[in-house]
């Protein structure tokens, strides 16, 4: 079989070292955008940036000196407005992890009664679950370890996700005072901040998981097939926190959304973030708690699940059964590199090009995937050709498969594309410089009916190309390594998270710019500069969503593979009763899942909505800019209704893998598993594309760039109420049920593949009576 070119010893710097690169570089991006000062002053914050922005600074000032604007009292204004955005984000996080740090602590207890219970609380050593002739740490060992190892993923998500929100509020105001200088210095600040979460969250997401690894090494010693099982927990913690954080943010600020658009929009004709819309603090409060914390959290739990369920297979396979740990950490070493990718990639964005004009911004942020994309291709073929031996066995339900080390390289690579094409097509599919959203747009002629038929027409058809790319990289992996070749594929997808993460992170820094702007009451054209910041952000978050569900969709795959491994069955039959009644409960979940999250944001955006029109009706020179509105009161509804319409979802989700498994068995759990992936990955995709594409239409008509949106336009125009209203259905489609809907099909899986001892030994309990 041959040996791998890169040594042990190597293993074991490399990856450590290209963690601690991505941190130090995290840590510098933010030392960069901290040099923006928020003080008033003469100058603030001009020699920074290291020349990448070579404007001359006099220039910088005309803007306000033509408005006749104060500078001293516009920088006065913006730090009071992002203390407030900041001061409603943290505290809505800390209230929301008071009751996900109960949560996480309940079900620590569950994953240790329930799997310590498999060999009734024995401290013996067992036969090995994979081969009987050899003897293995106790049920109750796998039982404390996962546990620790759940605590470890969930603490780490929830981490990760709050650095994010407060870089997020950290840069807000700065991408502002920069969009004085020009578009391009305000971009590159609200990049660097994105580029801040994005390596720290990768960074920090390897480096707990190798160092949970070789802890865990101590005690298990040679048993790596226990050592990987226990090391699943991570990956359950990870998600499970990603799930509360993003259905609690996503109803938090969608309510506010909502809210603020139907009464400040629709019915009192005032722009988006205006002052005196009294939703409009708790609006820029949700675009952090949902959009950077919650996907934050979302992509670090499909991190963590795609490279647990690989290391699982590969434990069991002969990597792990010959002790062969370079291999065996192979896809630790992708995400390594993938660090190192990155940060060659950011410099693009923030040092070798500069960005002159609003036109520039979407093709540069679009040139960061394709770079990191052509970049991580070359990596991952040096990364297959040392780390992996010329040819070994990977273990596929019960036989092992013979695999070469450039057919593991093409399942790498397969994903890898597969998310750019996803990307690309959400891209095309949610961007108004294409004909699809356009479209949507013009339907809007003959009101908001009409735009909806044809939004949710454009949301459908959007999955066509998506599901094939997925498709084929599940037949081309499959067919090349078995369940691992997915699980890799599923990494190679996320291999570039670092830069998906920071061009994802972008888009709601820049919208908090814009209603920065607007309620510091700054110049028109500073607001046009973040608007076109803000349009571009739109698309990159869409582009960050289809990435998401996709690689969702080939991580639940993977954890499914190894949940039926470990659960000891041979083969899912679709036509035994018991699989197919699983298969339509599967399916039906995630529009149960959708129902219960959608009516959650419509029912907490009723109270904002009754809350704005008594402020507006009722508190005297509102409307006049006299008077100042009650923030306070919609920043507390909108947290008052997150926290307690998260917990209903978060339930579904949670307990519908134990109660099937612990009734029904594993055989009709493996059919749920099945019909979630197959109904929640199209539903994801169309229900975020539909809520992208009525987003831009309306930025479409309001930005009137084109002879055709100008047709359509201006803002107030009958086209533009319709648009307004679209954009309003698409916000909890988008921002809530279609991102929460990837973390169910995943979460659901590693659950399962977490409980599958206990499930395959205690579990059917109904049809053990009947």
């Amino acid at each position: 079989m041959g040996a791998s070119i890169l040594s042990d010893l190597g293993t074991e710097i490399l990856i450590p070292v290209c963690a601690v690169i991505g941190i130090a570089f995290s840590l510098l991006q933010w030392v960069l955008v901290s040099k923006v000062k928020l003080s008033p002053g003469r100058d603030p914050g001009s020699p920074r940036n290291n020349g990448a922005g070579g404007k001359n600074d006099c220039a910088d000032y005309l803007i306000e000196e033509e408005e006749g604007l104060n500078d001293h009292n516009v920088v006065l204004k913006c730090a009071e407005i992002q203390s407030a955005i900041s001061e409603g984000a943290t505290s809505f996080l800390f209230t929301e992890y008071q009751y996900v740090g109960i949560f996480m602590v309940a079900f620590a207890i569950l994953i240790f009664v329930f799997l310590g219970s498999v060999e009734g609380f024995s401290t013996k050593s067992q036969p090995c679950t994979y081969d009987q002739s050899r003897i293995c740490k106790p049920a109750l060992a796998t039982a404390a370890f996962s546990t620790i190892s759940f605590l470890l993923g969930a603490v780490t998500s929830v981490v990760s996700g709050f650095l994010g929100m407060k870089i997020a509020t950290y840069a807000n105001a700065r991408t502002t005072l920069e969009a004085r200088k020009g578009v391009g210095k305000a971009f590159i600040t609200a990049f660097r901040s994105g580029a801040v979460m994005g390596f720290l969250l990768a960074a920090n997401g390897l480096l707990v998981l190798y160092i949970a690894i070789n802890l865990f090494k101590i005690y298990y010693g040679d048993d790596w097939g226990g050592l990987f099982e226990a090391i699943t927990g991570y990956g359950l913690g990870g998600s499970s926190m990603a799930l509360f954080g993003r259905v609690g943010g996503g109803i938090y600020t969608k309510a506010a959304d909502v809210g603020a658009d139907l009464v400040g929009k629709v019915e009192r004709n005032i722009p988006e973030d205006d002052p005196r819309n009294p939703a409009v603090i708790a609006d820029n409060v949700g675009d952090n708690v949902g959009d950077i914390a919650g996907m934050g959290s979302d992509l670090f739990g499909s991190y963590a699940e795609s490279s647990c369920a690989a290391l699982v297979v590969a434990s069991i396979s002969s990597f792990g059964i010959n002790h062969e740990l370079t291999p065996m950490l192979y896809p630790l070493i992708i995400s390594s590199v993938g660090i190192i990718v990155c940060l060659i990639t950011t410099l693009f964005a923030t040092d070798f090009f500069e960005i002159k004009a609003v036109k520039e911004i979407e093709p540069s942020l679009k040139r960061q995937l394709i770079i990191s994309t052509v970049l991580m291709t070359i990596g991952i073929g040096v990364v297959s050709w040392v780390a992996l031996p010329s040819s070994f066995t990977i273990f596929n339900f019960g036989d092992q498969k013979v695999v070469k080390n450039w057919q593991l390289f093409l399942c790498v690579a397969v994903g890898l594309w597969a998310g750019l094409i996803i990307g690309f097509v959400t891209e095309y599919y949610t961007s108004n410089a294409y004909s699809p959203v356009q479209d949507v747009a013009d339907s809007c002629r003959t009101g908001a009916a009409t735009n909806v038929i044809f939004g949710l027409a454009l949301g459908y058809k959007s999955c066509i190309i998506p599901i094939f790319a997925i498709a084929v990289s599940i037949f081309v992996s499959f067919s090349f390594a078995a369940m691992y070749g997915i699980a890799v594929a599923a990494l190679g997808m996320l291999s570039t998270i670092a830069t998906g993460l920071a061009i994802d992170a972008y888009g709601p820094i820049s919208d908090n710019a814009g209603g920065i702007a607007e309620m510091a009451g700054m110049s028109h054209r500073i607001r046009e500069r973040t608007d076109a910041l803000d349009a571009a952000g739109n698309t990159t978050a869409a582009i960050g969503k289809g990435f998401a569900i996709g690689s969702a969709a080939l991580v639940s795959l993977a954890l499914f593979g190894a949940f039926v491994s470990r659960a000891a069955i041979s083969t899912v039959d679709v036509l035994t009763p018991k699989v197919f009644i699983g298969l339509l409960v599967g399916a039906m979940l995630p529009y149960w899942f959708s129902a219960m999250t959608m009516k959650s944001v419509g029912s907490a955006a009723l109270k904002m909505v009754e809350e704005v029109r008594r402020q507006f009706n009722t508190i005297p020179g509102l409307m006049e800019g006299t008077a100042k509105p009650d923030y306070a009161t919609c920043v507390k509804i909108s947290t008052d209704a997150s926290i307690k319409e998260m917990i209903p979802p978060g339930a579904l989700v949670m307990l519908t893998p134990l109660v099937v498994g612990i009734f029904f068995g594993v055989e009709t759990l493996s059919g749920v598993l099945a019909g979630s992936l197959v109904s929640g990955v199209q539903i994801a995709i169309s229900a975020s594309n539909t809520g992208g594409a009525w987003d831009n239409a309306k930025k479409y008509i309001e930005a009137g760039a084109s002879e055709h949106a100008k047709t359509l336009g201006p803002k107030g125009s009958d086209p533009h109420k319709a648009a307004v209203i679209g954009d309003t259905i698409g916000d909890p489609l988008k921002d809530t049920s279609g991102p929460s809907l990837n973390i169910l099909i995943k979460l659901m899986a590693v659950e399962s593949l977490v409980f599958a001892p206990f499930f395959a030994t205690h579990g059917g309990l109904l049809f053990k009576i009947f």
